[in-house]
């Protein structure tokens, strides 16, 4: 079958590239010839031989039949080749159609691909979407569940913030409530929605207390941090009430300040409880100045009369006698001052007072008075300078002075036989010293077992069968301990029982510097001068200092008495003092201006610390000057408005400069025991410079009679200032206070000048706590201090006769 279609095929190959024409005559002789071969194998075969007209009938034949034989062949073979073109049409078009199947089908495969692409990814969304509707639904039942628990702990808090009995609210940072808890609701008498959106100006109408709430309301905001405070607030009935409030600082989670929370506790019964512990505090006070004030007086007569008696002709039991009560007077009198402190120590009042103090005169006071207190009790006294020492340190010397007293008064109360040896020795610097003193005594000692509770108050040792030891209060040791730690320094012992103690005392104190020389000036021209003072003792001591430098004084008593005496053309200076009984100096200088248009220099005077002059001269003063009156400040007032004076320069060559003596060496006389040795009070307690000024001028009797003037003022003084105290009249009070300070200021005594500056500023912080221990240690001191002026005094006179 295979042969025949190869055949057939070449066949029509061969009619196709022959053509008709020539295919037919070769088809046609390959009949002939296949006749004529056919015709000769079957007459070879059948007849033996070939014949020709076999050949020619073969001829003939295949001549004949050739075109029929070629046209049914050619038509067969041209329908063939139509069939086989349509065949191979039909083939093309079944292969194209084929290949078209194919391209549809990956066409169809791929579309399959993506629908099952499309199908899954709708699969995954749909269940991504079921998820999420899922979280969705469990998120919205979380958001329900959450907010059903927020507005349980909502309405918990909100009970709990209404159930507390203090009061609550916050407010944005422009002042602007955001909300608040029951009880500021009845504070304010509004509900807390009345209340939001309400600013403090809406809320608080008494002007204090919204001035108090605006200041701590910008301290918190500046400050970033926790404020507490105390304020009166009013509830709409009228009632007041005193609150602890605290303020702090809200944020977000942002760390964006929001605004302010603020909490107030009511302590109106704490509040007067307070009042109460406090006005037993001051009762206690008041007691305990006026059973000093009582005690003390008759107690200075005592030792002054006992050192007179001393001085004067007694035999040896007298003598011994009197010794006695002179030092139990002293005694007592340290007893006092401990009693007094430890006031003080239970009302947290204790303070230092810090001043310039000669050191080496405040040493050479311990060596003379233990000296004469050794000798009273025979036994022996050394005091060794181990170092250099500085001149001069800042500190309380009287503190100081009492806590070396009570060491040293202890440690001859306790010294049987032997003495007392006082060690001190200095490590200093420019700005620094640490000091250290040690008490040496040869007494009884301290038992072992007792020496760390000796510093306890009102604890006394008990030991021996003289049992020694609890004389005495059982405070003076925890007094001097406390001030030799404000001191920067502590009180430390060491002992032997039998062999005697030894008190260290160490202290931290800045290094202070003293001035060298001592101005004392005159002037020459007269003036015609006008004093408008309230105090007698000021003008005692004012003309005296005045008329001896040559000048005229007119007084006045008070401003009314001043507008009705001055006359502008018969002075040339005025002194004013700014605070009068009726009206103020500056009251008095605008009146005379809008009065005079030629006035004499107005000149204030006041015993304030005068840090500004412009202040006075722009209340109408042309100049201001601190009592007591300095002739230093007395001289430039005259020198600024006086022309015809001579120059600064000239008056200057006036000055009469005196070293101090502390240099010169010490006579044989001077320097004997048989002899008393100077009194040198610090600076602190006198005002030394003032006072040789004053001497100088108008003799040492003016200055005594001043200083008994002064002396006879101070108990009516004394007892005004305590009942202005006790029935809290702080006026009066602190008019008072300025009468003592004026007065204490005109004899040179500066440490009751000083106390009584404190106790007339009111406006200084915890004035009010403090009073009471300012008024106490004047009370204390004023007496003393007189004595020790006294006698300062008459060394002076007797040092000026020697020379």
């Amino acid at each position: 079958m295979k042969l025949i279609k190869k055949l057939a095929q070449y066949y029509v190959d061969l009619l196709v590239k022959l053509g008709m024409v020539r295919f037919s005559m070769l088809l046609a002789l390959a009949f002939v010839c296949f006749s004529v071969l056919l015709q000769a194998v079957v007459s070879m075969i059948w007849l033996g031989e070939v014949e020709n007209i076999v050949i020619i009938r073969s001829i003939f034949f295949g001549i004949l039949i050739t075109p029929w034989a070629v046209y049914f062949l050619t038509v067969v073979v041209d329908q063939l080749e139509e069939s086989r073109q349509r065949l191979s049409k039909m083939v093309e078009k079944l292969k194209n159609m084929r290949q078209r199947d194919h391209e549809l089908n990956l066409e169809l495969q791929q579309n399959i691909h993506k629908l099952n692409q499309q199908i899954a990814e709708r699969v995954k969304a749909e269940a991504a979407r079921l998820e999420m509707m899922q979280d969705l639904k469990n998120e919205v039942y979380q958001r329900e569940k959450t907010q059903v628990e927020l507005a349980e702990r909502t309405a918990l808090l909100r009970s709990f913030l209404d159930s507390s009995p203090d009061l609550i609210y916050y407010r944005n940072t422009e002042g602007v409530f955001s909300g608040c808890n029951k009880a500021f609701e009845e504070l304010t008498g509004l509900t807390e929605n009345e209340l939001v959106g309400l600013s403090i100006y809406d809320v608080y109408k008494d002007i204090h207390t919204l001035h108090q709430i605006e200041i701590t309301d910008k301290e918190v905001f500046d400050s970033n941090r926790e404020l507490a405070y105390d304020i009166w607030l009013e509830y709409p009935n009228g009632e007041k009430a005193y609150f602890e409030f605290r303020k702090l600082p809200f944020y977000n989670k942002s760390k964006q300040l929001l605004g302010l929370v603020g909490f107030g506790r009511n302590i109106t019964d704490r509040k007067a409880y307070q009042d109460a512990l406090v006005k037993a505090s001051q009762d206690k006070t008041t007691f305990i100045s006026t059973i000093s004030h009582e005690l003390r007086t008759p107690l200075n007569g005592i030792v002054g009369l006992s050192r007179i008696l001393l001085d004067s002709k007694l035999d040896q039991e007298q003598r011994q006698y009197m010794q006695t009560i002179n030092i139990s007077a002293i005694t007592l009198g340290h007893i006092f001052n401990d009693v007094i402190d430890l006031d003080k120590l239970d009302r947290t009042q204790l303070e230092l007072l810090p001043t310039d103090t000669d050191f080496q005169s405040f040493i050479s006071d311990i060596e003379t008075i233990s000296g004469l207190m050794a000798e009273q009790k025979g036994l022996s006294f050394e005091l060794d300078r181990l170092t250099e020492l500085p001149t001069a340190i800042s500190v309380d010397a009287t503190r100081l002075r009492q806590v070396l007293w009570n060491l040293l008064n202890n440690a001859m109360k306790f010294t049987k036989e032997g003495g007392v040896t006082v060690n001190v020795s200095a490590d200093f610097d420019d700005q620094f010293a640490d000091i250290i003193f040690e008490i040496e005594d040869t007494g009884i000692g301290i038992p072992e077992s007792e020496i760390d509770n000796i510093f306890g108050m009102y604890y006394q040792v008990k030991s021996g069968k003289d049992n020694l030891h609890a004389v005495g209060t059982g405070i003076g040791l925890a007094v001097s301990k406390e001030f030799a730690r404000r001191m920067g320094g502590d009180i430390t012992v060491t002992s032997e029982l039998g062999f005697g103690c030894t008190f260290t005392v160490s202290i931290h104190v800045p290094i202070a510097h003293l001035p060298d020389v001592t101005d004392k000036v005159k002037t020459q021209k007269s003036l015609r001068i006008f004093m408008v003072e309230d105090i007698a003792l000021n003008i005692t001591v004012a003309r005296s200092v005045l008329e001896n430098l040559g000048h005229t004084v007119e007084i006045a008593m008070s401003g009314e008495e001043a507008l009705e005496k001055f006359a502008p053309e018969q002075f040339d200076l005025v002194f004013l003092d700014i605070q009068l009984p009726d009206m103020t100096g500056f009251d008095i200088a605008q009146q005379l201006r809008k009065q005079y248009t030629d006035l004499p220099p107005l000149v204030a005077l006041t015993a304030n610390l005068l840090k500004n002059k412009q202040e006075y001269i722009d209340k109408g003063m042309d100049d201001a000057i601190s009592k007591p009156l300095s002739v230093k400040d007395i001289y430039q007032v005259i020198n600024k408005f006086s022309p015809s004076l001579p120059s600064r320069d000239a008056v200057s060559s006036q000055l009469i400069v005196e070293e101090k003596k502390e240099s010169e060496p010490v006579s044989e006389c001077q320097n004997s025991t048989n002899q008393p040795q100077q009194l040198t009070p610090s600076d602190e307690i006198i005002d030394q410079d003032m006072l040789l000024m004053y001497l100088e001028i108008v003799g040492t009797q003016a200055v005594l009679d001043s200083v008994a003037m002064f002396e006879r003022a101070m108990p009516e003084y004394m007892t005004l200032l305590n009942q202005y105290l006790q029935d809290k009249d702080d006026d009066n009070l602190v008019s008072e206070a300025h009468k003592i300070k004026g007065a204490a200021g005109s004899v040179g005594l500066q440490r009751i000048q000083a106390l009584a500056q404190l106790a007339q500023t009111p406006e200084s912080p915890q004035w009010r706590e403090k009073v009471a221990s300012w008024v106490a240690s004047i009370e204390r001191y004023y007496q003393q201090d007189i004595e020790l002026l006294k006698q300062w005094i008459q060394q002076q006179k007797m040092s000026k006769k020697s020379q």
